[in-house]
């Protein structure tokens, strides 16, 4: 009664009333906290036991079956993985097709969002047609492979990045945040001289550093999970991904040992190796983030909604 009481006089006087004035707002508080706090907690638990069974010893791992903190710290399997060039030549291949690919999909993607935002544009529709098909309507595999194949991209790190070149959902949401922007400003820029190209290198790109920078985090963790590229178009194991590696290592009733010691020629911890390349496999993109999380918050949203 003393919360609805409460509730009244702020109508009584005006005051705007928030869902937590009331009982049931509060309810509601606590139930959002418990639900969130136990996703938090079924999320980081498996992502903790697999990085302190990187550190731990293969007797422990198999003696234990789960733990968050290992008995005794260990560096070996750490060890094994950086002396390996397999390792070592999957993850560096890995970070310059990441770095390569997400450069041009986000140039691709930003050159062909610009133009599709003016409504003056000769066959604009048609061309936002295509792409919307695009989005509901694809190849498949097989169609795909015969394309990528016809072009001479198999074993080709560029099979990796052309065939995903832009993303129809993601080009959407760059135009209409393009279509967003002040015409004012493109309009002063054009009085002093500057043609369509400084136009848009020197006004709409430094405006779009939100939007640039939240897509450049989607392409590059796109192209970074990305195994299923790889595994079709690379038949080269010394241009395999780190991906196609974790897969070989973790896959179940895969003989990983031997699938590495056909690699390598060396034996190695082979519970402790699985948890060490999972992990390797996910720091990389957890670091980008914090340096792009400035621009996130707003970037994931300021092209979904036109005004």
């Amino acid at each position: 009664m003393a919360i609805d009481e409460t509730v009244n006089e702020k109508i009584r006087q005006g005051n705007p009333v928030r869902h937590y004035d009331s009982k049931s707002g509060r309810l509601f508080d606590v139930l959002n906290v418990v639900l969130l706090l136990g996703l938090a907690v079924i999320t980081v638990l498996p992502l903790m036991y697999v990085f302190a069974g990187s550190f731990a010893s293969e007797s422990e791992i198999r003696s234990r079956p789960f733990f968050l903190w290992p008995e005794e710290f260990v560096t070996d399997t750490y060890d094994y993985i950086f002396a390996t060039d397999t390792f070592i030549r999957a993850l560096l291949t890995t970070i310059g097709v990441t770095l390569v690919g997400t450069a041009v999909q986000v140039a691709l993607t930003l050159t062909m969002a610009y133009p599709l935002a003016k409504s003056h544009l000769p066959g604009r529709t048609l061309f936002l047609n295509i792409v919307l098909f695009t989005i509901v309507f694809g190849g498949g595999m097989i169609p795909t492979y015969l394309v990528v194949r016809d072009l001479g991209l198999l074993d080709s790190y560029w099979a990796l990045i052309l065939p995903l070149a832009i993303n129809p959902f993601y080009l959407i949401i760059v135009k209409t945040f393009f279509q967003a922007l002040p015409e004012a400003l493109e309009e002063a820029a054009r009085i002093d001289g500057a043609n369509d190209l400084k136009v848009f290198t020197k006004i709409v790109l430094p405006l779009s550093k939100p939007i640039i920078a939240t897509f450049s985090l989607f392409y590059a963790v796109g192209i970074w999970n990305d195994y299923m590229s790889p595994l079709l178009y690379i038949s080269d194991s010394d241009k395999w991904t780190l991906q196609v590696l974790v897969r070989q290592l973790t896959a179940p009733n895969a003989d990983s040992a031997n699938a590495l010691d056909a690699l390598t020629g060396a034996a190695f911890p082979e519970q402790g190796l699985k948890f060490a390349v999972i992990v390797i496999a996910t720091i990389p993109i957890l670091l980008v983030y914090p340096f792009l999380q400035k621009h996130f918050a707003k970037g994931v949203l300021i092209g979904s909604v036109k005004e």
